[in-house]
């Protein structure tokens, strides 16, 4: 029995949700950080050091749904004070290729909005 798909262009589909998680700047950053690292697990404060600009509250807030939804797992280590390990699951690394292109995209066009940007502005 093939898996049910939902519909994005329907208010009430939960794939809304998913694509506001997936659709951030964070959540695509700390994919690309994971799956270069992969497999081998990344420290919270490596994520942070090849992250700049993203606060300790944003990168936990978007690592813990990024592990609720199943894309990553966490691994804390009992020591003082505790070492939090993530790394991406297999459903994770799936997003890896899609958001990588992405970003090229965005990366390529960049001058190209930001021209538009400047001639339409108020």
């Amino acid at each position: 029995m093939p898996t049910p798909r939902g519909d994005a262009m329907s208010p009430q589909c939960p794939t809304r949700q998913l694509l506001d998680r997936i659709g951030t700047k964070w959540t695509s950053l700390i994919i690309k950080v994971l799956a270069e690292n992969h497999p081998t697990e990344t420290r919270f404060t490596d994520l942070r050091r090849a992250i700049p600009g993203i606060s300790h509250k944003m990168l936990s807030a978007t690592l813990h749904s990024l592990t609720a939804d199943g894309l990553t797992t966490r691994r804390v280590e009992p020591t003082i004070p505790p070492k939090v390990h993530y790394s991406l699951t297999p459903l994770g690394l799936s997003l890896e290729t899609p958001l990588a292109a992405l970003r090229t995209w965005a990366e390529t066009h960049m001058h190209e909005i930001d021209t538009h940007r400047r001639y339409t502005s108020p």
